[in-house]
């Protein structure tokens, strides 16, 4: 296909004003922290002993999954479709603070990057709760709900 034609099927009202396109989960308060999560995980798995790489690896993999995980659901239509991928992703965020957990334990990790992406995950399911409520998973809100915000006791 050539960009030309590419192009014209987009449409200009797809490209925003600054020129470069933006994917819905882009936008989101809860996609970038993730992200920032994903820094945090590859930093604990790197220090992290090689007897100890099974832990490094699920630690990776489940960080990652949540940064995924939003973005499938902020690219989905239906409302059902957008929460499941949100619930999938709240729980790889518990998953990771459950990694961290047994790496504290077993004084795998440090103790500053440790503090920090437990922050983080807080942050993040906090955000997943919200945008999983009926009628607030639209992908398309930043997300960025204070936990106080949050009465259901997840």
């Amino acid at each position: 296909m050539s960009r030309h034609r590419a192009d014209r099927e987009i449409g200009s009202d797809a490209i925003p004003k600054g020129g470069n396109p933006e994917f819905d989960h882009e936008r989101l308060d809860v996609y970038r922290v993730a992200l920032e999560f994903v820094v945090v995980a590859g930093d604990v798995a790197e220090r992290m002993p090689k007897g100890r790489a099974y832990l490094a690896d699920q630690l990776q993999r489940a960080a990652t999954s949540i940064a995924l995980n939003i973005a499938e659901g902020a690219g989905e239509f239906a409302p059902a479709e957008k929460a499941r991928f949100y619930r999938i992703a709240r729980r790889s965020a518990t998953e990771s603070a459950a990694i961290l957990d047994v790496c504290r334990k077993l004084n795998l990790d440090d103790a500053r990057l440790h503090a920090a992406g437990r922050e983080q995950l807080l942050r993040i399911v906090a955000m997943l709760v919200r945008l999983c409520r009926p009628g607030t998973g639209s992908g398309t809100g930043s997300g960025t709900e204070a936990p106080s915000d949050l009465s259901d006791g997840a």
